[in-house]
């Protein structure tokens, strides 16, 4: 059996983590990125590396920079707007938030098709 690398594991991690907070099942994703279901599934768990392209295809998808999935930070000029959007978000009630956390992942998947349309 292939020994997994910790890079592997750790970039695996990184993007089931921002899979899920996207709102998209394993398969839902894998159909938008054009890959197989077990392909994510093994990736996620770090059992297979991850190329470039689809690094890129992956932030481009998740409207997120590579700094995000690959060093879990933001770039230095989004921190600013984060905060905002991050304050603005914490004054909301709880109904509230979920709502906003759904057009959120809408807007996104929106944007992932149209990417794809390309």
């Amino acid at each position: 059996m292939k020994e997994r690398k910790d890079i592997d594991i750790y970039v695996g991690r990184r993007i089931k983590m921002v899979r899920e907070a996207a709102g998209y099942t394993q398969e839902e994703f894998a159909e938008i990125i054009q890959m197989g279901t077990k392909n994510i599934s093994a990736v996620e768990r770090g059992v297979v590396g991850v190329s470039l392209s689809t690094i890129k295809k992956l932030c481009a998808v998740l409207s997120i920079s590579s700094d995000t999935l690959l060093m879990d930070k933001p770039d230095d000029k989004d921190i600013e707007k984060l905060d905002f959007l991050i304050g603005r978000l914490n004054n909301l009630t709880a109904e509230e938030f979920d709502i906003a956390i759904d057009m959120n992942n809408k807007l996104f998947e929106a944007f992932a098709l149209n990417r794809k349309k390309q």
